[in-house]
């Protein structure tokens, strides 16, 4: 079987730095294997223990929902995650048992919002490679991408729709590398992990509309750690970026992803919701794209009237925020109906904003929807003012633009304390008083 060294991130430098007698299993794992959450593939259970060969299943039919850019497999961590604050990487020996190259990343997975670090590669079919994730990675300017002592999942992702089989093998899980216990960043914000536990300050729960039948649709509410009942709450709404995988970037799509409200209040004062993008036709959230954008705006309305009435959500106070995809929908749906658009005091854009043409956001559409706005001012977060200044015009609002340093599509500049993120949050409390 032709097996590769040569597909190592810098993670893997570290391995052979420490040696692998540093190396060990990963505690938990038989545990993780049996808990794994897969979408597109099936677990053969006929592997050695500790070892998982995983199938992928055939391409959907016309009676099923469309298939998506990736099939993935999640394998979670046991309760308050995987400590791993002394080591440097976490990796597995990956094999394409399959008749057709495989395009895999390897992925661990950060807890209480935290990103991800990524180890990437290419097999042909009957190879095989040593994968590192490196733990202490950090984005361009330094900013840590993962809390190494409560790591959440290890999760192998294909990229591409299949073609012929597929057939993946992970083995030999382990970390490795020595290093002095990781330390957190002075100011970083702690988001609750998401449960579905009963609503309660200072938890972070799923949601669902009252009398729903597809309990696939869910949002995320986050109510401060200072709530009580009988009074009006400032209502921070979010919506998500779009399904998305490269070594740079994980973005699962799903509300549990977004943390900007939990960066921008500090988790006081404010509700938070995470809103979906809804396709009722299959019952679930759209990962990808807008779903249906008419049910989109229906399930925002529903849900927020929801909250409004069960937990106090102020209608006048309300502010709309979203990164990337969600960026693009405080426009493309936050203004797509006159209903929506009344609900919202301001936006927050981060890293997109409506009309950059991706998915239908045409420059002529936002510049329609625009005029629907009927808030007091517009936020930007790493975004051009030379492009959507237009736009801001058409809104008669104020716009601020600053650009938060962060150099990667990602959300982890909210969690920090950065001249950017305080300006926001600034921005945010002079907004809702």
């Amino acid at each position: 079987m032709p097996y590769s060294r040569r597909r190592f991130t810098l993670g893997a430098l570290a391995w052979f730095a420490a040696g692998r007698a540093a190396a060990a299993p990963l505690a938990g794992w038989t545990g993780a294997i049996a808990a794994a959450n897969l979408r597109g593939f099936r677990r053969d259970p006929g592997t050695a223990s500790g070892t998982v060969r995983l199938v992928g299943l055939p391409a959907p039919g016309p009676d099923s929902p469309p298939a998506l850019n990736y099939v993935w497999a999640t394998f979670p961590a046991p309760p308050g995650g995987w400590d791993l604050s002394r080591r440097t990487v976490l990796g597995a020996t990956v094999t394409n048992r399959g008749a057709e190259p495989a395009e895999i990343l390897l992925w661990a997975v950060g807890s209480s919002s935290w990103d991800a670090v990524p180890a990437a590669a290419r097999l042909a079919p009957g190879e095989s490679c040593v994968l590192e994730c490196p733990l202490r990675e950090t984005f361009p300017d330094g900013t840590p991408k993962l809390d190494p002592g409560r790591v959440a999942a290890l999760e192998l992702i294909l990229r591409g729709r299949p073609r012929g089989q597929v057939a993946l093998e992970l083995s030999a899980v382990h970390a490795a590398g020595e290093a002095p216990a990781w330390v957190a960043p002075l100011g970083r914000v702690a988001v609750p992990e998401v449960s579905d536990e009963a609503p309660a300050p200072g938890r972070r729960v799923r949601v669902r509309l009252a009398g729903e039948r597809q309990p696939g649709l869910y949002a995320v509410l986050h109510l401060p750690v200072d709530w009580t009942p009988g009074r009006p709450w400032p209502l921070l709404v979010e919506y998500p970026g779009n399904l998305f995988h490269v070594p740079g970037c994980r973005s699962p799509g799903l509300p549990e992803q977004g943390v900007i409200g939990a960066g921008m209040t500090l988790g006081r004062g404010s509700i938070c919701l995470g809103l979906p993008f809804v396709d009722r036709r299959w019952g679930r959230i759209a990962e990808s794209g807008w779903g249906n954008p008419d049910e989109t705006v229906a399930y925002a309305l529903a849900m927020l009237a929801q909250v409004r009435d069960d937990w106090g959500a102020d209608p006048a106070n309300t502010v709309l925020t979203g990164f990337s995809r969600g960026a693009l929908a405080c426009g493309y749906i936050g203004l797509r109906d006159d209903r929506l658009a009344a609900w919202w005091k301001g936006f927050h854009a981060c890293q997109h904003y409506d009309g950059d043409g991706w998915n239908g956001a045409t420059w002529a559409g936002a510049m329609e929807r625009a005029r629907r706005f009927r808030g007091r001012s517009v936020f930007h977060t790493d975004n051009a003012a030379a492009k959507f200044q237009p736009l801001m015009d058409a809104m008669g609002v104020p716009a601020t633009f600053v650009q938060s340093g962060l150099g990667a599509h990602a959300t982890a500049m909210f969690l920090d304390d950065r001249a950017s993120t305080r300006q926001l949050r600034a921005w945010y409390r002079d907004l809702v008083g």
